[in-house]
């Protein structure tokens, strides 16, 4: 499969790709088609009853859905190369992280992915980096096989570090970062007060 030499185009595609994801979806929520999706989402029955065709309206979303999602998938396939199921399927790459990513973000928010998507590939880097090169710095600077065997097990921790983030959000944070930000900044200025007040 021809592929671009450099992943500079690739940045841009995707990054143009992702605009033009959260401009659509805007729209599209506040559109006639958004309140009919809320009023599903929210109470099917109560949908119908107003005399929404709520069957069509869902194969609306999910055609939007899939839309985008194919276009992504696409651009990540020329990326890559290949696809296998491995590449798709495993935990640590697409489809999981596609769902912990709105998640971590918010579920029903319209920047909640975006934010989750840096959230998440944050964590990955910093685990996969071994702390952004922390542990492989300390062990070439000691020459210690421990910080050596370390770096090399924490690079492959990410997926525990996902866990943990998920397992917070879940418990603090229900409905994501972008769901639940004004508590989140509630906690963080009482935090705050308090310390200034003592």
């Amino acid at each position: 499969m021809p592929t671009f030499v450099s992943k500079i185009p690739y940045y841009y595609i995707a990054f143009v790709l992702a605009v033009f994801s959260v401009v659509l979806v805007q729209v599209v929520m506040q559109s006639k088609w958004g309140y009919y999706f809320l009023s599903i989402r929210e109470d099917q029955d109560a949908a119908e009853s107003l005399g929404i065709d709520t069957h069509r309206y869902k194969m609306v979303s999910l055609n939007i859905a899939a839309f985008l999602t194919g276009m992504a998938g696409a651009l990540f396939m020329n990326y890559m190369g290949f696809i296998d199921p491995e590449v798709v399927f495993s935990l640590h790459d697409i489809s999981i992280m596609a769902i912990l990513v709105g998640i971590v973000g918010g579920v029903g928010t319209i920047y909640g992915p975006a934010v989750g998507a840096f959230v998440m590939v944050g964590v990955h880097e910093f685990f996969r980096t071994g702390f952004f090169g922390f542990f492989k710095g300390m062990a070439a600077l000691t020459g210690s096989d421990f910080l050596n065997v370390a770096a090399k097990y924490i690079s492959h921790a990410h997926v525990l570090g996902f866990g943990i983030l998920v397992v917070l959000v879940i418990l603090y944070l229900p409905n994501g970062i972008v769901g639940d930000w004004k508590k989140l900044i509630g906690g963080f200025f009482s935090i705050t007060k308090k310390e200034a007040a003592t």
